[in-house]
């Protein structure tokens, strides 16, 4: 199983970087493998930790993949790492092993700790749609353009019926994305 969350990590020079991404369990630890070349895979090496946010907020999603990746962090409370200040949970992760690999590469992470912050209050479509349209632009280099427009239309039907303000916005911010790509032209 994967869930989808927003990864956190700092560099240690200072640098920090929020990235979508969708992680799994093995045991104990949790997995983390971003494809190549990727900020996050880099931050986490030199920086040997980060924080898993757990998030109902798909606007983040959205925004980590379209340059609105200016969301408020706050410091972690055991690993160097920050965390998204409005996330529902957090676990935060020390590295454990990395298992390189030239596309691929995995990392194993142990957690040091989990909190909740707020109430799940259950998601509507919009979001999955929201969701799924994040991963799509998030592979629009890779994915066959047939394929992108027919599964954008099937999502879209979850917006219009059930989008609030925050998921319709997400969901217009992926879409400019998309039209640029379609275009030739420069991405937001």
């Amino acid at each position: 199983m994967i869930q989808e969350v927003i990864v956190t990590t700092r560099h240690p020079d200072g640098r920090t970087h929020c990235a979508p991404m969708g992680i799994r369990r093995a045991g104990p630890h949790l997995v983390i493998a971003p494809f190549r070349p990727s900020t996050t895979l880099d931050f986490l090496i030199a920086g040997r930790s980060a924080v898993v946010n757990y998030t109902d907020d798909v606007r983040i999603f959205a925004g980590c993949l379209t340059g609105r990746a200016n969301w408020p962090l706050i410091d972690a409370q055991r690993v160097p790492a920050p965390r998204l200040a409005d996330a529902l949970a957090h676990t935060e992760l020390e590295l454990q092993t990395l298992e390189d690999d030239p596309e691929r590469p995995c990392l194993l992470c142990r957690p040091v700790l989990e909190q909740t912050h707020g109430p799940f209050q259950g998601f509507n479509r919009a979001q999955g749609a929201v969701l799924e349209l994040a991963i799509l632009v998030s592979r629009l280099d890779r994915l066959p353009q047939e394929q992108v427009s027919r599964d954008i239309g099937y999502l879209s039907s979850a917006i219009q019926k059930t989008a609030g303000p925050r998921e319709q916005e997400a969901w217009d911010w992926l879409m400019e994305r998309v039209t640029a790509h379609q275009s030739g032209g420069a991405l937001p």
